[in-house]
């Protein structure tokens, strides 16, 4: 559905796409580029109308909104198989279609941020008060195999990163601003 924010696809290609995420993160904290995500959403975002907010760059690209319904929902996954991971042995941490996600209900733009920001930030709490020798504590995901609660904060931090790219083409894309 949306533009490829990385080369390799994540169920085709699950160690390539892992890998791209880190190499977007390099050696950059992966809490402090996760905690700026929602203010950098919101800055970006203040002031668009809900027709910009909703319009698409493209037919088969996410909105501004759909974007953030992507990163509101991330949230929701990896906040609980980072709960599986730290509370339970070896989970299976299950896969999801992130396009079929985008036809599920979801609160207005505005709301759905503040969402995330919540979200987001309990997550942090999360990683901050969780003793670093849990954080090689791990599941198994379906489609990668291991996955540690530290390497699950890393991917998510590229993942950030890499939406954010996204969000500037999209902005772009729909005349928001000029690149």
């Amino acid at each position: 559905m949306e533009e490829r924010i990385v080369a390799p696809d994540p169920v085709l290609e699950p160690d390539a796409y892992k890998q791209a995420l880190l190499d977007l993160l390099g050696s950059r904290d992966p809490l402090e580029v996760m905690a700026l995500t929602p203010s950098i959403y919101q800055e970006k975002t203040d002031g668009l109308s809900d027709e910009m907010l909703h319009r698409r760059p493209e037919p088969n690209e996410w909105s501004v909104e759909e974007l953030l319904g992507h990163f509101w929902h991330g949230e929701i996954v990896y906040s609980f198989r980072w709960r599986l991971i730290l509370a339970q042995p070896e989970p299976v941490l299950v896969g999801y279609d992130q396009d079929a996600w985008t036809d599920i209900a979801r609160p207005p733009f505005h709301d759905m941020l503040d969402a995330f920001s919540a979200l987001r930030h309990s997550n942090l709490v999360l990683a901050r008060d969780t003793p670093r020798d849990r954080w090689s504590r791990f599941g198994k995901h379906e489609e990668r195999g291991e996955e540690s609660f530290e390497l699950g904060l890393n991917l998510i931090a590229g993942h950030d990163l890499a939406h954010l790219k996204q969000l500037d083409k999209t902005l772009a894309g729909i005349g928001a601003i000029t690149e």
